[in-house]
């Protein structure tokens, strides 16, 4: 029969392991310390309880910056989704009879996935679950994968090259790469004749890509890079729409995916399928978290809009 002592550590294990769990998602003592609605002291003296119950050393403690020691990183990975289930577990039991009346859904995603990916999904969560706060933050690359990690957001919608060991992604739709340029540019003179339009047509004119920490302006310079091939570039823009206008003004051309083509562009298109591979946009989601009902629903609609 267990002690009382035993009894007291195992009722307290869930305070000791959220307390750590917040330290490693916050990054310090102080700030778990404000989102638990607790002093200093009494977190640290949380982490010290667990540490001597668990008989590890949780952190390698030098100065005011903490890391995980290799039995801490075990733990934290067996905690992250005992403490975010048992936090969200009324939300989820409610969830599995249909009911999902609150709680809050934070996305993360770059102008264009808001505007020619989102809103049907976006439309549809919205009138099944009303009564939930969907929030939507513009952000992309490295931006938004920070986010991701400290938990700011829930998930991420967007494209990505190359996926951190940290990050799983989940294709959900994919789109063809696009030549655009101004209505009688020589180029669309040239597709309109029948004529192929080569990259080594397109290297002869200046571009006009998103900032050059995005994923677009990789992929560009990759293509040209295999084909022993140079580009210039005459303006960096955020946002398809932003590089859309700015082609039509007859500013440069641009190589961008079909999912910016709305039909009521006043350009000339010219399919890429030859020189660039199809660009995917889908899910981008912290490894290891717990996807909340929320989420989870967010989720399904996505994937059942696109799937059709």
């Amino acid at each position: 029969m267990p002690s009382d002592s035993q009894l007291y550590y195992k009722n307290n294990r869930l305070k000791q392991l959220r307390a750590f769990y917040q330290v490693v998602r916050c990054g310090s003592i102080s700030r778990a310390a404000e989102k638990l609605f607790l002093s200093q002291p009494s977190v640290s003296l949380q982490i010290q309880a667990l540490e001597r119950e668990m008989e590890v050393v949780l952190f390698e403690r030098r100065g005011p910056q903490l890391k995980l020691t290799p039995e801490g990183e075990v733990l934290f990975k067996l905690a992250e989704p005992l403490v975010d289930g048992i936090d969200k577990l009324q939300e989820t039991f409610s969830a599995h009879f249909g009911k999902l009346e609150s709680g809050e859904l934070k996305i993360g995603a770059g102008e264009s996935t808001i505007l020619y990916i989102m809103p049907e999904p976006v439309r549809r969560f919205v009138a099944a679950y009303p009564k939930v706060q969907l929030k939507i933050l513009n952000v992309t690359g490295r931006d938004g994968l920070k986010m991701l990690r400290s938990d700011e957001i829930d998930f991420a919608v967007g494209s990505l090259l190359e996926v951190p060991e940290d990050i799983e992604y989940k294709p959900v739709v994919n789109y063809d790469p696009m030549l655009i340029t101004p209505l009688g540019h020589p180029l669309a003179e040239k597709a309109a004749s029948g004529e192929e339009v080569t990259l080594e047509d397109v290297s002869h004119y200046g571009l006009i890509l998103p900032p050059s920490h995005l994923s677009t302006w990789r992929i560009v310079k990759y293509v040209f890079q295999q084909n022993n091939l140079t580009f210039t570039v005459t303006l960096e823009a955020g946002g398809w729409e932003v590089i859309k206008k700015y082609v039509e003004l007859g500013m440069g051309i641009s190589i961008v995916t079909d999912i910016c083509m709305t039909g009521s562009e006043k350009l000339a298109s010219i399919p890429l399928t030859k020189y660039f591979p199809q660009r995917s946009y889908g899910l981008v989601l912290r490894r290891g978290r717990f996807m909340s009902p929320q989420a989870q629903r967010f989720v399904d609609i996505m994937e059942s809009v696109h799937a059709g």
